[in-house]
């Protein structure tokens, strides 16, 4: 059962990937959205944007705290990534498949997606506080990943677990700062006091 399901992993990755190289557009748009930089500074600027905004004083107190919660959220899933590619090894579809490639081949572990982790921390986050800004970090976190299986660089199911940690961590890290309040407020009333925020 589980090797089937690899299997089929594998060549959804293949059929996939065949695009790679063909469209030259396509090809260039793809080279700028799965590199690692393009999407998290969207994101980042989304974030600093959001951290800025709001209609009155409360509004702008849930923006920051989900900026907060999100900025905490993303290091806990990259930690989190970490730990478990010291203990579990999966070779990236690129070196199994010979695949087409518009980015380099990194060569750590694909299991978990470290990529689909943060950034669909980011989002979830942001989702806790605001429903509405969030919506552009979910398309940019899917579309990233997407790109991300497109050039071979991990797998769906890479993916889906590295999205389900991003996830938990923004939920586990949103119960956490409600649990030692005072302490987030008395962190933004001293960002406040600096016109930090």
């Amino acid at each position: 059962m589980m090797d089937a399901l690899l299997e089929l992993e594998a060549e959804l990755v293949c059929w996939l990937n065949q695009g790679v190289g063909k469209f030259f557009l396509l090809d260039r748009a793809t080279y700028l959205v799965v590199s690692d930089y393009f999407v998290p500074l969207l994101m980042s600027f989304w974030m600093l944007g959001l951290w800025f905004q709001g209609k009155d004083a409360g509004a702008r107190d849930r923006n920051q705290r989900a900026v907060l919660s999100a900025a905490i959220s993303l290091g806990f899933a990259n930690l989190a990534v970490l730990v478990l590619n010291q203990h579990y090894f999966r070779e990236r579809p690129i070196a199994e498949l010979n695949l087409a490639n518009l980015f380099y081949a990194p060569t750590d572990s694909s299991f978990p997606a470290n990529p689909a982790a943060i950034a669909f921390a980011v989002a979830m986050s942001i989702w806790l506080g605001n429903r509405r800004a969030s919506a552009l970090l979910f398309f940019l976190a899917a579309l990233w990943s997407f790109t991300r299986v497109y050039n071979g660089l991990f797998y769906p199911s890479d993916i889906a677990a590295g999205a389900l940690i991003g996830v938990a961590m923004s939920c586990i890290v949103a119960l956490a700062l409600r649990a030692i309040e005072p302490l987030p407020t008395w962190v933004l009333k001293g960002a406040r006091l600096l016109h930090l925020a």
